[in-house]
């Protein structure tokens, strides 16, 4: 099997846009691979949503790793893991992408906002000082034992209303310090602000490839995208957003008719669950399973003794 941390970073530095979706579970972690798309996004807002719980650094370092690596071993595409501004201060952060990296995940994204972080579609934003951010990307680097490891550094100048320059000075100094992609968020409701940064970093040889979430902007298409100069794209909680629409719906269905059979065609059937969970693996062990142990007791007949139990499992 292609080493996971590879694949992406060669994804990357490709010349298409790699197409990156958001999911807190494997489910649609798996829909996902299904679907043709490249990466995956352990997404903060999704998964503190799926714990019930508000996406400002609410869970620990440990829970997230937790959702993360269930997706990971699950799915075969990589993972990149939002990681907040790194749960914490320079140990934390530390600790953070040795874990990470050693439950499989190819890449952390932290943010440059100060601790705790507010989701950034929020108000009252707080960035990090950008000295000391260049510095706890070094470190968190130097941390990283693979190579391949991919630390992305989230640029929130735009989200903290203080512009593109500031965003271009700071990516500059991350990069500088070692990060391997840049992650550049808006809220804006066009694209206008990230295609700038984007055509300002490549006219400047910019050196890392440059991500984008496009909430606000979702007319962007892949070739808009790949014109700017962009490398890689997030769907970071259409996947989210989508799921809670469909069961609230279905649910209010159930509620209503005081049945669930006018839901029934437009829902997946318990088939297409067990086929998406890979369930038919389950016959092919116990039928394997039932199979050695008839051939084992077949072998060892009255009087034969260990010997040749033995010789017969060899």
């Amino acid at each position: 099997m292609p080493n996971k941390n590879s694949v992406f970073r060669e994804l990357l530095n490709s010349d298409e846009v790699t197409r990156i979706v958001g999911v807190n579970d494997s489910i649609g972690g798996l829909l996902a691979e299904r679907r043709g798309f490249d990466a995956l996004w352990a997404s903060g807002l999704g998964i503190s949503t799926a714990w019930g719980v508000p996406d400002a650094s609410i869970l620990t370092m440990t829970e997230m790793l937790q959702s993360a690596s269930v997706v990971n071993r699950t799915c075969g595409l990589p993972v990149i893991s939002d990681c907040d501004t790194g749960f914490g201060d320079i140990n934390n952060a530390r600790r953070m992408v040795r874990e990470y990296e050693a439950a499989g995940i190819s890449a952390v994204c932290i943010e440059d906002k100060e601790y705790p972080k507010r989701n950034s579609f929020r108000d009252g934003h707080r960035l990090a000082d950008r000295y000391e951010f260049a510095a706890r990307i070094a470190m968190v680097k130097e941390a990283s034992e693979d190579p391949d490891f991919t630390v992305i550094a989230r640029l929130e100048s735009l989200i903290a209303g203080v512009g593109v320059d500031d965003a271009f000075d700071r990516a500059c100094r991350y990069t500088a310090a070692g990060a391997d992609a840049i992650l550049v968020h808006s809220k804006a409701k066009t694209a206008d602000q990230v295609t700038e940064f984007a055509e300002l970093w490549r006219s400047r040889g910019g050196r890392v490839p440059v991500l984008v979430v496009p909430t606000t902007y979702p007319d962007i298409t892949i070739d808009e995208l790949k014109n700017a100069g962009i490398s890689g794209v997030i769907y970071a909680n259409q996947t989210l957003r989508a799921s809670i629409h469909a069961m609230d719906e279905a649910l209010n269905s159930i509620q209503k008719n005081g049945t669930s059979l006018p839901i029934e065609p437009e829902i997946s059937s318990v088939h297409e669950v067990f086929e998406l969970t890979r369930t038919a693996e389950i016959e092919i062990t116990e039928s394997w399973f039932n199979k050695k142990v008839m051939e084992l007791r077949g072998a060892e007949s009255p009087g034969t003794g260990r010997a040749s139990f033995a010789e017969a499992i060899q």
